[in-house]
């Protein structure tokens, strides 16, 4: 369940309480006129469930609220009422699976700024991949791919390629190439360094690495594996089952490919660089490829039980009821003795 917080201007105000009050998936709606000061407005509170607060924020918007006032929304941890179960049941489809796109959106937007905190996780992360690799330790490159943050921007791409927005699509594609592209630099950097104090060397490059020569090694597999990382990681994203991002991210191998292609190159093995590089692509690309396809199945199924909710169900009069309930509703009683 949401917690709606909308300031209406007066010429609004009478719109967006009818609007919340008409929707069964809204309750314990507050009206409390011109309490609102910056911007001037009524203040207007409700809890929603989230089935329905993707369609009550539309329509919100479509008031055109947000230009004279404000709409702000946050999630509810706990409810104990009665008005809030029955809501929950009149409203169509169900919480866990519902997506509030405005939401989607606004998360995933703040994953697309290049920060000094993104740079610095994802630097520690190829870093960390990029010693695994070496010594042949998966428990490393487990590590790298918990730390490396590159999902937020990959499922950023996703939505804004739904919602067709390419200042939001270019910010995410320059955070992953800038991003990448300086870590895998001060892997190479870190890699010389950590050479030249003699703790790794080029040949434990080249030795049997059997528990992580998959990295540069791609197949059908990898293809496959980041597919299905991207629709595991789009439906944690949407439905907030957050817990389940640890496993996507654990699950492809973006960060630790990246690693490869820096510890190769710098100790001039090509052959390797390069099929580490394809296997990034091929995940990178599989990852956004699921994601958007997610989001399309996801939007399209809502988009029908949005559909279903608004078509009104016939009533059906007494005397077009079947035969035998007729029959069995004229059918005299008996006393009980």
């Amino acid at each position: 369940m949401l917690h709606l917080r909308v300031i209406a201007s007066s010429d609004q105000s009478s719109a967006v309480v009818d609007l919340l009050a008409a929707d069964p998936g809204v309750t314990h709606l507050v009206v409390l006129p011109g309490a609102a000061r910056q911007p001037a407005g009524d203040y207007v509170t409700c809890d929603v469930v989230r089935e329905s607060a993707d369609g009550v924020l539309s329509r919100l918007q479509e008031l055109g609220v947000e230009a004279h006032g404000a709409i702000a929304a946050d999630d509810v941890e706990l409810t104990l009422s009665e008005a809030a179960d029955r809501a929950a049941e009149e409203a169509p489809g169900h919480g866990e699976d519902a997506v509030v796109w405005d939401e989607i959106a606004a998360k995933t937007g703040e994953q697309t700024v290049l920060t000094g905190t993104f740079l610095a996780l994802i630097v520690v992360a190829t870093m960390i991949a990029g010693i695994g690799v070496l010594l042949d330790q998966p428990i490393l490159i487990v590590g790298a791919m918990v730390v490396g943050p590159e999902f937020g921007p990959l499922a950023a791409l996703c939505v804004a390629l739904l919602r067709r927005q390419p200042r939001v699509a270019g910010r995410s594609v320059q955070a992953l190439t800038v991003g990448f592209l300086v870590a895998m630099a001060a892997t190479v950097l870190s890699t010389w360094a950590l050479t030249a104090a003699g703790l790794v060397g080029r040949d434990m490059l080249l030795a049997e690495r059997p528990m992580t020569d998959f990295i540069w090694r791609p197949d059908a597999l990898s293809w496959v594996v980041g597919l299905l990382a991207g629709i595991a990681g789009m439906l944690s994203l949407t439905s907030k089952k957050s817990g389940s991002l640890v496993g996507v991210l654990i699950s492809v191998t973006t960060v630790p490919a990246a690693a490869n292609v820096a510890v190769a190159s710098a100790y001039g093995v090509w052959h390797e660089a390069a099929g580490s590089a394809l296997q990034l692509v091929i995940n990178l690309a599989a990852i956004v490829l699921a994601g958007l396809l997610t989001l399309v199945v996801q939007l399209c199924w809502w988009r029908h039980v949005a559909r279903r909710a608004a078509r009104p169900v016939p009533r059906q009069r007494a005397d077009q009821r079947p035969a035998a309930a007729l029959s069995a509703s004229r059918r005299p009683r008996r006393d009980a003795g």
